[in-house]
C-alpha cells in the first residue's frame, strides 16, 4: 500500500475503481419500497429507497473488493493465487473473483459455517478449509499465505476493499439523489467505511448510520475506545457481520464518515426479514435486513417522513434456515 493508500478513497479512485470492475460486478438496482405494511410502520411521508446488493454477482456486496484487490496483484501474484477467510459471503465472493480471473483461491471457514455457503464456495472453484472458529481461521489464513505464496484477500480491511465498496455508494448516491439518511450493515467495516466515504463526498448533507447486532459489536465497543477492539465470539445470527475484530484503516473512515452507530437484536432481524419478504418478496439472510431491521425499529420515528435509503446487502441463506429464522420469535 502506497502513502495515499492510507488516505481516503478519493471520488476520481472511486470512479477509476469502478471502470475497472467494468462488467465483472453488476450495477444493482434501487426499488421505491411502498406498501401497507411499511407505510402502517413509518408513515405515508416515508419515502424508502431500498439498494439491492443482494442482486449482485455470488449473492452479496463481496465480490466488488474481492475484485479490486485482486485486480490490483501483479501477474506473478495473481498466477500464485488467493486465500482468504469467511464465514461464507466473502469466501464465495474470492471463489467467484478467482475463477473470474483465471487463478485459485483457497479459503478458510469455520466448520460451523452454513453448510450451504460452504457448497456455494466449492462451487465457484474454491479449495475449502476448515477449522473451529473465526480466531482459528485467522491463524490458518496467514500460514496459507506464507507458505504457500498466496496473497491474502483481507474480509473487511484495507484501501482496496473500502474502494470497492464505495462503488455502492457511487451508484446509489446516483440512483437515489437528496437522500436525508442511508442505513449500512456494519461487520468489520469494510462495507459501510467505502459507501460512507462516497456519500460524504456526493450527498455530503446524508446522514450516514452504521446497523450493527448486539453479539457483534466490535464496531460499537471500537468507537467507545477510540481504537480497534475484538470480540472473543460472535453471538448473533447475523454471522456475515461477525467480525472477530475492527482494524485500523477501516476504522478511520468509520470514525470519520459515520455519523451514527444504531444496535439491534436477533428477534428485530428475523422481523425484518419476515417483513422483506411478506411485502418486497426478497427472500435475505440475516445479514442483509440489518438495516431493514433499525429502519423499523430504533430508528423508526427519528426518520420518519424522511427520504431513506437502505442497503439489502446479502441473500445467502438455504430455504431449510430461512424458514427456521421467519418462523422463531
Amino acid at each position: 500500500m502506497n502513502s495515499e493508500q492510507h488516505d481516503p478513497p478519493t471520488l476520481e479512485a472511486i470512479r477509476r475503481a469502478r471502470d475497472t470492475l467494468g462488467d465483472r460486478v453488476r450495477t444493482t438496482p434501487v426499488w421505491q419500497w411502498r406498501g401497507p405494511l411499511i407505510e402502517e410502520d413509518l408513515g405515508p411521508d416515508t419515502e424508502v429507497l431500498l439498494k439491492l446488493e443482494l442482486f449482485q454477482y455470488a449473492g452479496s456486496f463481496k465480490p466488488r473488493g474481492a475484485m479490486l484487490n485482486m485486480l490490483a496483484l501483479t501477474p506473478e501474484e495473481l498466477m500464485r493465487g488467493v486465500t482468504a477467510v469467511s464465514a461464507g459471503n466473502h469466501a464465495m465472493a474470492v471463489g467467484f473473483a478467482a475463477a473470474t480471473l483465471g487463478t485459485s483461491a483457497k479459503v478458510v471457514m469455520p466448520s460451523n459455517a452454513n453448510a450451504f455457503r460452504v457448497a456455494a464456495s466449492r462451487a465457484y472453484g474454491a479449495e475449502v478449509v476448515l477449522v473451529d472458529d473465526v480466531h482459528d481461521a485467522f491463524e490458518e489464513v496467514h500460514r496459507i499465505e506464507r507458505e504457500e505464496g498466496r496473497t491474502f484477500v483481507h474480509p473487511f480491511e484495507g484501501y482496496w476493499t473500502s474502494t470497492g465498496t464505495a462503488t455502492v455508494g457511487l451508484e446509489w448516491s446516483e440512483q437515489a439523489p437528496e437522500l436525508d439518511a442511508i442505513l449500512v450493515p456494519v461487520g468489520g467495516g469494510g462495507l459501510i467505511s467505502g459507501i460512507a466515504t462516497a456519500f460524504k463526498l456526493l450527498q455530503p448533507e446524508c446522514r450516514v448510520y452504521g446497523i450493527e447486532p448486539e453479539g457483534a459489536d466490535s464496531m460499537h465497543r471500537s468507537f467507545a475506545a477510540g481504537e480497534p477492539q475484538s470480540i472473543d465470539k460472535v453471538r448473533t445470527i447475523a454471522d456475515s457481520l461477525g467480525a472477530p475484530y475492527a482494524a485500523p484503516y477501516t476504522f478511520g473512515l468509520c470514525q470519520r464518515f459515520v455519523d451514527e452507530l444504531v444496535m439491534i437484536d436477533d428477534a428485530q432481524i428475523r422481523d425484518a426479514m419476515r417483513l422483506l419478504f411478506t411485502e418486497m418478496k426478497l427472500a435475505v439472510e440475516p445479514a442483509g435486513a440489518a438495516a431493514t431491521a433499525a429502519l423499523v425499529g430504533p430508528l423508526r420515528d427519528e426518520l420518519r417522513g424522511r427520504r431513506v435509503g437502505v442497503l439489502v446487502c446479502g441473500a445467502n441463506i438455504d430455504s431449510g434456515t430461512f424458514a427456521r429464522q421467519l418462523e422463531a420469535n
